[in-house]
């Protein structure tokens, strides 16, 4: 069987890894085999810290949510309940940004949700 010599593939396949590395502590933007480790990790963690990041902001908007909720007298729980009572379809990242630059609003909004509920009873 011939000989395969795989020179350039395999340079520019290190080459690539040692790019994604730069920058790193130590070795581990030095050498071909711990860079590659990292690199593995790092990928892994960049995809996980993404999901996280959906996860923490959504506890960062109902947070918010609940302190301007508490404001005009009413919990979260029953803010929400009373939105969709009242038929009211707005997301968590839009109910959080009118609680911040629109209280008014976002006082509108708790008053409707009052109402349902007050009619539901």
């Amino acid at each position: 069987m011939a000989r395969v010599k795989g020179g350039t593939v395999t340079r520019n396949r290190r080459k690539k890894v040692l790019k994604l590395a730069k920058g790193y502590f130590g070795s581990k933007h030095l050498l071909y085999k711990t860079a590659h480790e990292q690199v593995m990790h790092s990928l892994k963690y960049a995809y996980n810290d993404r999901k996280d990041l959906k996860k923490e902001m959504r506890k960062l908007w109902i947070a918010r949510i609940n302190a301007a909720a508490r404001m005009n007298d009413i919990s979260y729980s029953r803010l929400m309940h009373g939105l969709k009572l009242a038929n009211i379809k707005v997301n968590r990242k839009m109910l959080s940004e009118i609680a911040i630059h629109d209280p008014k609003g976002f006082a509108n909004i708790c008053d409707k949700a009052n109402k349902a509920l007050e009619k539901a009873k």
